[in-house]
């Protein structure tokens, strides 16, 4: 199997929950990232994303198209305009919020007929997860231990009953719960692993998108896109990881990941 050497990374999110006003405690720049809803360009020394690309060259990506909404013009300038020596990176546009399977179907052009990882602007993985996924140079999804995401404090244990619930058998998904709530992952207990939106994914993920119905929110749902793949017996390498994913989704994360981020060193 070839190794992948694609990434796309879901930038167009709206921020919703950043914008909100809560006791996070920002400085003036990092405010104005807030209050735009541009999570991926929070500064931290440099902008979160920049964290988060490193972490893909290092796992061997070499193109990565960010997947952007109309209005998200201090992305682009800003990459539009930065010397990347390890990483090639284009753009594209996701014209309305419709869902995460949605901005996937925006870069159908950058991926083609390759496989190619997929993952969220607003976490930063673990080097090992995106290495190994690309490595495997098939469909495959990296799940996370309840255990491992709650050992830091940073994620709150009933925002992880809202993340999609992984089930696997020999090493394989069979089925990826999304919003399973509270009582679904209580009930898995030290079993539970959870998607974080992490996905290697085959070109035909395209197709399934095409047809696929919207989910209760009105989305277009990449999980559950993931899951129709399954249904038709694409089968999806499991790979679990006892570790944290730095989440940054509201104002209060930013102190915590500002923590983390200290002294890191970036090379893109």
């Amino acid at each position: 199997m070839n190794r992948i050497r694609k990434a796309v990374v879901l930038a167009a999110g709206l921020g919703t929950r950043m914008r909100a006003a809560d006791t996070g405690s920002l400085d003036p720049a990092q405010a104005h990232a807030a209050d735009a809803g541009l999570k991926a360009m929070m500064p931290f020394g440099r902008p979160f994303l920049d964290f988060a690309l490193d972490a893909l060259a290092d796992a061997g990506i070499a193109e990565v198209c960010l997947v952007i909404g109309p209005a998200h013009d201090a992305i682009r300038r800003y990459y539009e305009h930065l010397r990347t020596d390890r990483l090639a990176i284009s753009f594209a546009v996701q014209q309305e919020p419709r869902g995460t399977a949605d901005a996937v179907r925006a870069a159908r052009a950058f991926s083609a007929d390759d496989f190619f990882l997929a993952l969220n602007a607003d976490n930063l993985y673990p080097v090992e997860a995106c290495r190994m996924l690309a490595a495997q140079g098939a469909a495959a999804t990296a799940a996370f231990s309840r255990a491992g995401l709650l050992r830091d404090g940073q994620i709150a244990p009933e925002r992880i009953a809202a993340f999609a619930l992984i089930e696997s058998a020999d090493g394989r998904l069979t089925r990826v719960r999304e919003k399973p709530g509270a009582a679904a992952v209580a009930e898995a207990g030290e079993d539970a692993y959870v998607s974080m939106n992490l996905w290697a994914l085959p070109p035909d993920i395209h197709h399934v998108i095409d047809v696929l119905p919207p989910s209760p929110r009105g989305e277009l749902e990449l999980p559950l896109a993931v899951q129709a793949l399954v249904d038709r017996g694409v089968p999806f390498t499991v790979f679990y990881f006892d570790a944290a994913v730095l989440d940054l989704s509201q104002r209060s994360d930013v102190a915590f990941v500002a923590a983390r981020l200290q002294g890191r060193q970036v090379s893109l």
